[in-house]
């Protein structure tokens, strides 16, 4: 029989157990130092912790937070530990949080305007807020006849840019013309792209994955992006259609040239997208708005500000120099959507520029976090983190045994331990970071780049300070130091 009173939102008791939820996550916060960076339990170890069914009664709140702490927990890679260095951060602060606390506990739903006004128009300013720190052109702000929206993730906003330039292009060419379309991006260009590209129906053998190298600093060369859409033209009666440049590779930090990309972009008629979503957000500090000179020969930008904005999972910024195009491509108009508003065309209903219906209220999150920092403070956090990864840098380069593989770029020191001999290179390398995240005291991710296996330092995580980045490097000493003592052979070059 079922329960005689059930209120699942009642105000007195809503207040009541997000305090202690708050409390939870504050005292989380303050031991999170204190626990392995990287989780160190076996795959499967939950099913053993976990009851096989639902519970049929209801619970206390204090037993679930229990079983947080006790099960849930030690299943965590601390993201949020100041010993973080791995992938690229994602990055948590207390605007963010108190941010989606007004996006959760709001709960609308604003799939269009009517649906939630506030909700659309305060993301359309928002858009435009940032779209100005960053300094893009006009043409990129709903200002400028332009406009932008927030995404959950990058990978949604180049699903998107791909339909909308798919359909563009097949308007012109004609539906069945879909396996001549083309795809360009780089070997260092996330993977993302590749997927977006099978989603939207581009033949994989119509995907083309330059290589890049040392020379450039493994930035997209616009020479072997005309060669390539040319011979295809030329040879295979094919259709250039998409090119993704990168500001800020997830493997080495690599800035493509977007001026020049853009005018091969330009000549032939395909839709250039950028991809910052690390390093966009460092683009508000005047001395590396540089990185997106070239950006209004561009059709799309994309920026993730839960990479380096301190803004809490999940936040993307995508604009779009064309909307119509948008709209075209991705527009549905069920009877039981219309309305006057949106039969008016002078409102925005982001459902038409997006994946899902459902759109959650992004933009409050994002407000806040601005306000609450204001663009000085975003600057010095931004700053603050590049001035460790030099930190950081100018250890490797002091000792011997170590050398910087690439040039840093923002807040990434791409590294290795050098043996003398380079058939070990590989794996004596995969053995320190395996040693160093096995350690529990710091976690670190790889990448092969130019062949070569480099260990990433990636540094960004909120709560990450100068002494924690002293601490790895003593780590990473006293790892290779066990190393070479356990393989006398695998000596470090004079």
């Amino acid at each position: 029989m079922g329960s005689l009173s059930f209120s699942p939102l009642d105000p007195q008791n809503f207040s009541e157990e997000s305090k202690m939820v708050v409390d939870f996550i504050s005292e989380y916060y303050k031991n999170v130092e204190k626990y392995p960076v990287r989780s160190q339990v076996e795959p499967g170890y939950l099913n053993h912790l976990l009851p096989d069914a639902a519970p049929y009664c209801p619970e206390p709140l204090e037993t679930i937070l229990k079983d947080v702490s006790d099960t849930i927990i030690p299943g965590i890679t601390h993201w949020q530990s100041p010993n973080f260095f791995g992938y690229f951060q994602g990055n948590a602060s207390t605007a963010g949080f108190l941010g989606e606390m007004l996006c959760t506990g709001l709960n609308v739903v604003a799939f269009n305007w009517i649906a939630s006004p506030a909700a659309t128009e305060l993301e359309s300013i928002v858009m435009d807020w940032i779209g100005k720190m960053l300094m893009l052109p006009p043409s990129f702000l709903f200002s400028g006849g332009g406009g932008g929206v927030l995404h959950g993730s990058t990978s949604e906003a180049i699903i998107c840019c791909l339909a909308a330039a798919r359909d563009n292009a097949l308007k012109k060419i004609g539906p069945d013309k879909i396996t001549k379309l083309v795809v360009y991006t780089s070997d260092q260009t996330h993977s993302t792209l590749q997927k977006a590209s099978k989603l939207v129906g581009i033949p994989t053998s119509n995907f083309r994955c330059l290589p890049t190298s040392f020379s450039n600093d493994f930035a997209l060369c616009p020479d072997d992006v005309r060669k390539a859409m040319a011979k295809d033209v030329r040879e295979g009666g094919l259709v250039p259609l998409f090119l993704c440049a990168t500001v800020g590779t997830t493997a080495s930090g690599a800035v493509d040239p977007l001026e020049a990309l853009g005018k091969v972009a330009k000549d032939f008629k395909v839709w250039l997208h950028v991809d910052a979503a690390y390093a966009g957000s460092a683009c508000i500090c005047p001395e590396f708005r540089h990185h997106l000179n070239g950006v209004e020969l561009a059709d799309s930008i994309s920026m993730s500000p839960h990479k380096w904005f301190l803004t809490n999972m999940d936040c993307c910024c995508l604009w779009i120099k064309e909307p119509k195009i948008f709209v075209d491509s991705l527009s549905t108009c069920p009877e039981y959507l219309r309305n006057k508003a949106s039969e008016s065309k002078v409102v925005i209903d982001y459902k038409d520029w997006q994946i899902a219906l459902s759109k959650r209220f992004r933009a409050i999150k994002v407000w806040v976090v601005i306000r609450r920092h204001g663009v000085e403070n975003l600057m010095f956090h931004i700053r603050s983190d590049v001035d460790m990864a030099k930190r950081f840098e100018a250890h490797v380069t002091e000792d011997p045994r170590f050398e910087v593989v690439v040039p840093r770029r923002f807040a990434l020191v791409c590294f290795r331990l050098r043996p003398k001999q380079e058939e070990d290179e590989t794996e004596l390398n995969s053995r320190l970071v395996m040693a160093v995240n096995g350690s529990g005291r710091a976690f670190m991710t790889h990448a092969v780049v130019g062949g070569i296996y480099v260990i990433r330092c990636a540094i960004g995580s909120t709560l990450t300070e100068t002494k924690h980045v002293d601490c790895l490097w003593k780590l990473i000493q006293e790892k290779a130091d066990n190393l070479f003592l356990e393989k006398p052979g695998l000596d470090m070059e004079d």
